[in-house]
């Protein structure tokens, strides 16, 4: 959850603070007094929680989720974790996280983007208390050491999923059951296959998760294209839903989402199993079978507990915690859920088969070699990494940042490297083959 404007320089991506923070506490429960150590550690931690839902959130439920897992394993009581539920992304953000300090927090985790000019507010007063605003985008050049961001490489579980759901887009074309005359709809002028996406906003977020989905799906069944349609909310049944029917409508066959509720796949599951209609769901965050059983093939996930595991050990520890963090599949940060009764024969082993090569490097999710931007190769990619306010006009440089360029090359391969000048996403290309909607859903 969080806006994607442009903002920041990078601290370094966590794999050696994973190990080194890690590690401490991992062999702080392997014993009995090691066991005893580590809950008296974990003790002297308090975390205050921002959250801008609760638990019917997906997305909030996720990150309530890792905290637990992971205070529980660095021994940390919980009455030791005060959560804030449903903080707006305004002042309010600011005045739930002066009351956490005031209530002894050492460590205040905001997850929602929006949270994140008001944490940098309260940081500034408190020096000595850890402030960590997930998906936020300037830590590292806010010039206050107790200001930290992280995300995780979601992008790389999206390619997964879009994998998923290319093998039953080929699956379907191949036993004739989606053609041209069985459902006409499904195809454009070209011949190509449609398919749609249900994203929250047009940030970097959304838009390099939704890339890497449609990149996905393109490595299995080539000629396919994508319409995104946008809600303007991160959580919003209703509009995910209409958008989901009104795509469906549309001939889109498969349909990925950025958004965090269960409302696309429902009516994905409507469109299959009561209008007739040729049509499957990929969803985001959390299993989505118990709410599409015959559509839902999979979801995108990430597993925040490795992220609150390595915060948590460094407080323990120590160790000073990263100004930006991003992990993926190596560090089992990213992943996708159980696979669904409509999955394509050999789904699981292409799975496997991708994830290990996603892990040992041979695979980069945004190779240029997969994708032009208005009929062109992509060559360079500059992002200016400084966090700018875009209510002025013109727009402010709040935070300055370097320009970078994130195209980087391995041996022959060239591709975009996300995630890596920063945690947070600042994929903005628009390639060929996506086509966005002009008007969000009302």
């Amino acid at each position: 959850m969080k806006k994607k404007l442009l903002g920041l320089l990078l601290s370094a991506v966590m794999v050696a603070g994973l190990a080194g923070c890690g590690s401490a506490a991992a062999t702080s429960t392997s014993g009995t007094a090691d066991a005893a150590e580590a809950s008296t550690e974990g003790s002297a931690v308090k975390v205050g929680v921002i959250l801008v839902g609760d638990e019917t959130e997906s997305y909030t439920k996720a990150h309530i989720d890792g905290i637990k897992e992971a205070a529980s394993e660095d021994g940390i009581p919980e009455s030791n974790i005060v959560w804030k539920y449903k903080v707006e992304e305004n002042a309010s953000c600011a005045d739930a996280a002066t009351d956490l300090v005031g209530q002894g927090c050492n460590v205040i985790i905001a997850n929602s983007y929006g949270h994140e000019t008001y944490i940098d507010q309260v940081a500034a007063d408190y020096p000595e208390v850890t402030f960590v605003s997930m998906t936020g985008d300037f830590a590292a050049i806010s010039g206050k050491d107790n200001l930290k961001n992280a995300f995780t490489d979601v992008y790389e579980s999206r390619y997964v999923s879009g994998v998923v759901a290319g093998m039953k887009l080929q699956e379907l074309l191949d036993n004739g059951t989606l053609s041209k005359e069985t459902q006409p709809d499904s195809f454009d002028a070209d011949g190509n296959v449609k398919i749609g996406y249900v994203g929250a906003f047009n940030y970097a977020e959304v838009v390099s998760g939704y890339t890497a989905f449609y990149l996905g799906v393109k490595s299995i069944c080539p000629n396919v294209v994508m319409e995104v349609k946008y809600t303007n909310s991160w959580f919003d049944i209703d509009k995910e839903n209409a958008a989901a029917h009104a795509l469906v409508a549309n001939g889109c066959v498969i349909i990925g989402q950025h958004a965090d509720s269960t409302g696309a796949p429902a009516a994905v599951e409507e469109e299959l199993t009561k209008n007739g209609k040729i049509a499957y769901s990929v969803g985001y965050n959390v299993d989505m079978l118990a709410t599409a059983p015959t559509a839902a093939l999979t979801s995108a996930t990430n597993n925040w507990s490795v992220y609150y595991k390595y915060l948590f050990d460094c407080m323990i520890s120590g160790e000073p915690v990263d100004a930006d963090w991003a992990a993926g599949y190596n560090e089992g940060a990213v992943g996708i859920t159980a696979l669904g009764e409509s999955v394509a024969e050999g789904t699981a082993d292409k799975v496997a088969e991708v994830e290990a090569a996603i892990k040992d490097g041979s695979l980069h999710v945004f190779d240029t070699s997969t994708f032009t931007v208005d009929g062109a190769a992509v060559t360079e990619a500059p992002i200016d990494l400084s966090y700018m306010d875009y209510s002025k006009d013109p727009a402010e440089v709040v935070y300055a940042g370097e320009t970078k360029d994130a195209i980087e090359k391995d041996g022959d391969v060239s591709y975009f490297s996300e995630s890596t000048l920063r945690s947070a996403p600042y994929f903005l290309l628009k390639i060929d083959g996506i086509t966005e909607d002009a008007e969000a859903v009302q």
